[in-house]
């Protein structure tokens, strides 16, 4: 198996390095391809009994000619590094996960050369298109018909959840018992309740945290004007860890400073998983302010997961697949309302009881019934039918 994934590192991109250990403890070969990145750098070795193959990958791109940058490198390496691991160890499938919708041309090359394709669908490249600039056009209609291209080319996909799965059926144009949902359940191994380090509380009462990437469509800055407006109010009780790098973390700050909350904010930038877990088992209350436009809306979010393998209530806007794995675990706020987002953090924050409820019921769900260990067999059913032509009906629900 060649996995490539371009946005980020293995180990660092989780559902990736799941996906690989996972194929591995099959007994299935597996090579990646994946970009160097903090922490990162080696550009050839193996970890776990699988072999990792990582290219130099310009600034991510923010516009037309930085996104022709970013993309043309990856694609020449990956290109590069795929004959390479043909030419040493060889591979029968290419895993392609995206974004972009840019690697099927990759995969033609060798579908040419009697490999196996398969799509594994991370993100609505289109709807991110859109999401980030907001507009469509012809960049948008040129990101469909490469989002088209690529399940085409593919015998199987696998989608992260059901919304994903009727994008592949519908605008894809994939045979239903070819499209697989394995969901990026958490490593309930690695992903477990632990010790509070009251120190990182910065002297307040309660923690808020957030795990992610912090680009523009992530909304930390209504995250920062949710924590003005509470401050406005009286409150200072409350302290911000933000664990993640991104884009605009820069901008972020700045935008914190400008608001007169800085001082309230913690900022990790990109850390390590130590740092990451002591920071979500402090927290008291986490969050996701993940703006609702059209590809958050449809998006399953690893950290709404995470936090309740944590047990920890959650706070996120009123997202379809955010409700779907949550449900009772979080508190809703009016789309893309700070205001009303920061009345939900303040609800939670007054009410222990409340608390201490939401985050058992998320930690019970993510254990029996999203947690990775039940995502497993989904993803071998999906080889299996890759490799037999059979589908695996019975392998192919869902989750809860």
């Amino acid at each position: 198996m060649l996995i490539i994934v371009e946005n980020l590192p293995v180990p660092f991109d989780r559902r990736v390095w799941m996906e690989a250990t996972t194929l591995h403890a099959a007994g299935y070969e597996v090579s990646v391809i994946c970009p160097v990145g903090k922490g990162f750098t080696t550009r050839y070795e193996v970890i776990d009994g699988i072999h990792v193959y990582r290219h130099p990958l310009p600034a991510e791109g923010n516009g037309l000619l930085g996104y022709i940058a970013e993309y043309g490198a990856a694609l020449f390496w990956e290109t590069v590094l795929a004959f390479r691991v043909l030419f040493t160890r060889g591979f029968d499938v290419i895993h392609a996960c995206n974004p972009p919708d840019l690697i099927f041309l990759v995969g033609a090359i060798f579908r040419l050369l009697g490999k196996k394709f398969l799509f594994d669908h991370h993100d609505l490249c289109p709807e991110l298109f859109e999401t980030k600039f907001g507009h469509r056009g012809l960049q948008y209609k040129a990101m469909v018909l490469a989002e088209r291209a690529t399940f085409g080319l593919a015998s199987i996909s696998i989608a992260t959840n059901e919304s994903y799965k009727k994008i592949a059926i519908e605008r894809g144009r994939m045979p239903p018992d070819k499209v697989f949902v394995v969901r990026s359940g958490p490593n309930l191994d690695k992903i477990k309740p632990g010790p509070a380090k009251p120190e990182l509380k910065q002297g307040k009462p309660y923690l808020v945290g957030y795990v992610g990437v912090i680009g523009r469509q992530e909304g930390l800055d209504l995250l920062v004007e949710s924590a003005a407006w509470l401050r406005a109010q009286g409150r200072d009780d409350i302290h911000y860890g933000i664990v993640g790098g991104g884009p605009e973390l820069e901008a972020i700050q700045a935008y914190a400073a400008e608001k007169g909350v800085a001082d309230i904010f913690t900022f990790t930038g990109r850390a390590p998983d130590a740092l990451l877990m002591d920071m979500l088992n402090t927290a008291d209350i986490c969050v996701n302010p993940d703006r609702v436009d059209p590809m958050n809306d449809l998006s399953t979010m690893n950290k709404i997961m995470e936090y309740m393998a944590l047990g920890k209530p959650i706070v996120q806007f009123e997202v379809k697949e955010g409700r779907f794995s949550a449900q009772d675990s979080s508190l809703y706020a009016a789309p893309n309302d700070p205001i009303d987002f920061a009345r939900k953090i303040a609800e939670l924050a007054d009410d222990p009881e409340k608390r201490a409820a939401m985050g058992a019921f998320g930690f019970k769900r993510v254990h029996e019934h999203l947690g990775w260990e039940h995502e497993r067999p989904k993803l071998l059913a999906a080889y299996e039918t890759l490799f037999t032509g059979k589908p695996v009906g019975a392998l192919q629900t869902s989750g809860a």
